[in-house]
């Protein structure tokens, strides 16, 4: 039987950085212990999956990674990332808006 983690990421505010990282490393981790690993985006968290907005949030001021380094990392490791649809109206999102690591 296959190992999975579904991580729903709902009531993380994309303008607090600080609240992005346990998740993603969460999931990354998970990945590397052979787990099927999905990360939904819904409600603000969906924000997250908009091309340019991760890329301007650290986890902790000072990183030198973004949050968006971090999503890059754990899709390599491969972890699969989805924008709840309702999200893409919500936000004025387009398909081509998501970033390329989101499904």
């Amino acid at each position: 039987m296959a190992k999975k983690l579904v991580i729903i990421m709902a009531n993380t505010d994309p303008r607090n950085g600080e609240e992005l990282g346990a998740p993603i490393f969460q999931a990354s981790v998970a990945a590397a212990m052979d787990y099927e690993v999905e990360v939904i985006c819904t409600a603000t968290a969906g924000r997250l999956m908009k091309k340019g907005v991760a890329e301007t949030l650290v986890v902790k001021p000072g990183s030198p990674k973004s949050v968006y380094d971090f999503i890059k990392d754990a899709h390599e490791a491969g972890v699969k990332f989805f924008c709840c649809s309702p999200n893409l109206d919500l936000f004025d999102m387009k398909q081509e808006d998501l970033i390329p690591e989101c499904s």
